[in-house]
């Protein structure tokens, strides 16, 4: 009952406060009677009772303190009060807002990305006891694990999961409805795919384990929703109906629900169908190969079993069917990680946002810093207004608490401001391509809302309680009698520390901008081993021909001479794949004279190109000695190959590689010639080893179109599809500018520049920001003492010297401090820049230059304001 009393008091303030001061003034009346009949005349029986009864101020605070519930109603006060200073310093304020703002809005979109990414779980059942069987031995990007013999070896042995399923990602295929062709990209995936999942359909229904009967028994395929809607209009007639996959009738089953996308979260697929029916969309069946390395593998666990527990469970597997099979299987350790980022490559991604967010948090320690600085130079300005305050009863802590008030409140208004500023920033983020293209969404949830208010409160209290400190330590009878407390030359004071921390912070943080910018220019003039400018990839599946052998050969002749008939096409070749459009994977390479072709005799895994005669022209690919393939390197000539340098010196060191021989598919091959190293996963990845192999001795049915023209991209576009659909009117081909195909990778790169720069450039404006507000507030407080310097003859550097000389100097140290961090997060630059190198001298030199510009910048209005000080007007003043 009491509390609810306090409570209801709050609603009615001016009755209770009458009730106090009435309660007061009958103490004091008693206390004047008692005086009075004591004999004490009425002035001093008065003076008395009000001497001992105390400051009624503080007993009326104190009282009403103790009625208020929880003392809501004295912060109320406070809130109050804070707002009237913030009024009164419009300047402050916004100074204030805009700094913190800048910090917290970084912060919140950079978690907005990081949350949508790693924190978000796939959308289906128990995400956590999902894992994809990997490699012990890390792999860029790839996601290969397993030939299908051996996932369905796995799935008979293991003991530790509950069902495993196999997925042969990224397939295409053209559909067919209703004479309409679609160009499409799903999975195919075992019959187990959706129950092990614990996904639902949005329409129809999920293909099942019980359809598959073995190859082409399950002519299934289950629509993603955004296909069904965008290519289909979401037409309803259209499960249950029969479509054409490549040729092939397929009775589409289902729909999936909008929510789910596959296992990966940045490659949504199209469709799913069952990997038993991949001969016929694919042309080839792996299901009997253990050679054919094309299956991904995902499980879930089963109840109260660990993930060490499993591993130790599948590698015994693995070293089973390693003396089982020698001849195919390698016995390779695995390991287990959670799917959804592109195999290993989700490390990287991990690393890269989880080192941007600890340097969006620098951003924010530093704007903390320079408001700590800002409140505790106001909260001097105000030592005569809290000295007064002190005297009329008021407490230390009351007035920490006050200050801390004003910090909680400008913090509040920042925290809204930098969430809107955040999603304002992310929606743009979201209408960028790239963003539709990954599939990327980042939005301001329940879980970034709840980030950005800890953020909020964390920063108030960093910089609040620096001037409550100064508060709580201060001497009123000193501030009433000098004013405002008094800059001291020689005084180590904590906003000297701070200063000097946020400018060893912000060097930190434009050392990393320097550092991304140079890391995006060794990007750029990285050796690719190829030139993407100015060509054109053309994809066509010549399966779908149903020619073989020497037949094929003779069709890819046919189509190479009729797209170098094309004007303008000034060379052209064939590769069956090209780099940086991922699927790369290594094949093994043996000694020449080996007879047992298992795994652990294999000498060396490099990446195979199967390519025609011109590739190396078209690609633009140095031949460093040796000839090129050619025509007559057929079927029935000796088998010959192209490397590159590291397959040389790995093999042969200094030995010269052309006329040596090693064994890849079981032929013994010759190296006719060497060409230079180039990137072929991606531009990050170290020299690896490379055999190109005649296309006439390596059949392969997907043919991809090196074509090499001045023209623009849309009119070799045009003219290709002219060309080509005359020479094959019934194979289907996809166009790409290889330039295109190079930005993609540079994507990541390009990200990373723009998200340092943007944070070195918030870090030089704190620093600008720091350094005036030091150099200012200092030069304000010492105008006598400078005046009084001027008349007694100091000098123009003298004087530059006391008004802004420790501002310099401590702008010297914190780049110094900072320079020195910089070299220390090298591991950390590197997570997110290509060859991070804090050292590099132009690094150094541009982070130095820019420093002292800042700092002489800041500096500048504060020293002319010293150099004009008057010493005979200021003589005058008080």
């Amino acid at each position: 009952m009491g509390l609810i009393r306090r409570i209801s008091n709050l609603f009615r303030r001016s009755r209770v406060d009458g009730d106090i001061e009435a309660e007061i003034r009958s103490h004091v009346e008693m206390r004047i009677e008692e005086n009075l009949a004591r004999g004490m005349t009425a002035d001093a029986a008065r003076r008395d009772a009000l001497v001992r009864f105390g400051n009624h101020v503080v007993i009326k605070e104190r009282s009403i303190g103790a009625d208020a519930a929880l003392g809501l109603d004295s912060v109320g006060r406070d809130v109050q009060y804070a707002l009237r200073q913030l009024r009164r310093s419009p300047g402050f304020a916004a100074t204030a807002v805009v700094t913190l703002a800048l910090g917290i809005g970084a912060n919140i979109v950079v978690f907005s990305v990081l949350n949508a990414v790693l924190l978000h779980p796939l959308d289906v059942r128990d995400p956590g006891s999902l894992y994809q069987l990997r490699h012990k031995a890390w792999a860029t990007g790839r996601l290969l694990t397993s030939s299908y013999p051996a996932l369905e070896d796995y799935r008979r042995r293991n003991t530790t999961f509950s069902g495993l399923v196999g997925i042969d990602a990224y397939s295409h295929a053209v559909l067919i409805w209703r004479n309409a062709p679609y160009n499409l990209s799903g999975d195919e995936v075992t019959g187990n795919y959706f129950d092990l999942l614990g996904v639902k359909p949005e329409a129809g229904r999920f293909f099942h384990e019980v359809d598959e009967r073995g190859p082409n028994s399950a002519p299934y395929v289950v629509l993603s929703d955004a296909i069904w809607r965008g290519a289909f209009a979401a037409d309803p007639s259209i499960v249950g109906a029969t479509v054409e996959l490549n040729r092939h009738p397929f009775t589409v089953v289902g729909v999936a629900a909008p929510q789910f996308h596959g296992t990966e979260r940045f490659a949504w697929a199209d469709y799913w169908l069952p990997i038993v029916n991949e001969e016929q969309v694919e042309g080839w069946d792996s299901l009997h190969s253990r050679t054919s390395v094309s299956v991904t593998v995902i499980g879930r666990l089963k109840p109260g079993v660990t993930q060490q527990q499993a591993t130790d469970d599948l590698n015994a597997i693995s070293a089973q069917l390693e003396k089982e099979y020698p001849q195919t299987d390698d016995g390779q350790s695995l390991r287990l990680i959670h799917p959804g980022l592109i195999g290993d490559t989700g490390d990287v991604i991990r690393e890269f946002l989880w080192s941007v967010n600890a340097l969006a948090l620098l951003v924010l320690l530093a704007a903390c810093a320079n408001l700590a600085t800002l409140f505790a130079a106001r909260a001097a300005d105000r030592g005569r207004e809290l000295a007064v305050r002190v005297a009329l009863g008021s407490t230390r802590g009351r007035l920490a608490r006050q200050l801390l008030t004003e910090a909680l409140l400008v913090s509040l208004l920042v925290g809204m401001a930098g969430l809107g500023f955040a999603e304002l920033l992310l929606r743009a983020l979201n209408r960028l391509p790239q963003a539709a293209e990954s599939h990327l969404a980042a939005n301001v949830d329940a879980r970034v809302f709840g980030v950005g208010l800890v953020l909020t409160l964390v920063s108030a209290l960093l910089f609040g309680m620096l001037p409550a400190r100064q508060a709580w330590q201060s001497s009123p009878m000193r501030a009433l009698k000098s004013g405002a407390e008094q800059v001291h030359l020689r005084r180590f004071a904590m906003r000297d520390v701070l200063l000097g921390a946020q400018i060893a912070i912000c060097t930190l943080l434009v050392t990393a901008s320097f550092v991304a910018v140079r890391g995006m220019q060794r990007m750029l003039n990285a050796p690719l081993g190829f030139q993407p400018k100015n060509a054109m990839l053309v994809d066509m599946d010549l399966g779908d021909w149903s020619q073989t052998g020497n037949a094929l050969v003779a069709e890819q002749k046919s189509l190479i001479r009729a797209v170098r008939s094309t004007p303008g096409v000034t060379a052209v070749g064939t590769v069956n794949k090209t780099p940086m459009r991922g699927g790369m994977h290594g094949a093994r390479i043996f000694q020449p004279g080996t007879t047992d072709f298992k795994a652990s005799n294999s000498v060396l895994a490099p990446y195979l190109f199967s390519i025609s005669p011109g590739y190396l022209q078209a690609a633009q690919t140095r031949l460093l000695s040796g000839r090129d393939v050619s025509w007559d390197d057929t079927a029935t000539t000796p088998y010959v190959a192209l490397v590159n340098e590291t397959f040389a010196r790995k093999m042969w060191g200094s030995t010269p590689a052309i006329g040596q021989h090693f064994i890849v598919s079981g032929k013994l091959t010759q190296v006719v010639g060497v060409v230079e190293d180039g990137k072929y996963h991606d531009l990050e990845e170290s020299p690896y080893p490379v055999a190109y192999l005649p296309v006439a001795q390596n059949e392969d049915d997907e043919t991809i179109f090196i074509v090499r023209s001045p023209r623009s991209a849309s009119e070799m576009t045009a003219a290709l599809r002219h060309t080509l659909g005359a020479a094959a009117p019934n194979v289907t081909m996809g166009m790409q500018s290889w330039s295109d195909v190079k930005e993609g990778e540079l994507l990541p790169a390009r990200a990373a520049t723009v998200a340092l720069s943007a944070m070195g450039s918030m870090a030089a404006m704190l620093a600008v920001t720091g350094i005036f507000g030091m150099a200012a507030y200092s030069v304000s407080r010492r105008m006598k003492e400078l005046g009084i310097r001027v008349a007694l003859g100091a000098g123009r550097a003298r004087l530059m010297q006391s008004a802004v000389g420790r501002p310099l100097g401590l702008l010297l140290g914190g780049i110094a401090v900072g320079l020195a961090l910089a070299v220390l997060a090298k591991p950390l630059m590197g997570r997110i820049v290509y060859q991070a190198e804090p050292r590099d001298p132009l690094v150094l030199g541009g982070v130095l230059a820019t420093m002292v510009l800042i700092g002489v910048a800041a500096s500048w209005i504060p020293a002319r304001r010293a150099l004009q000080v008057d010493p005979s007007r200021l003589m005058r003043e008080d």
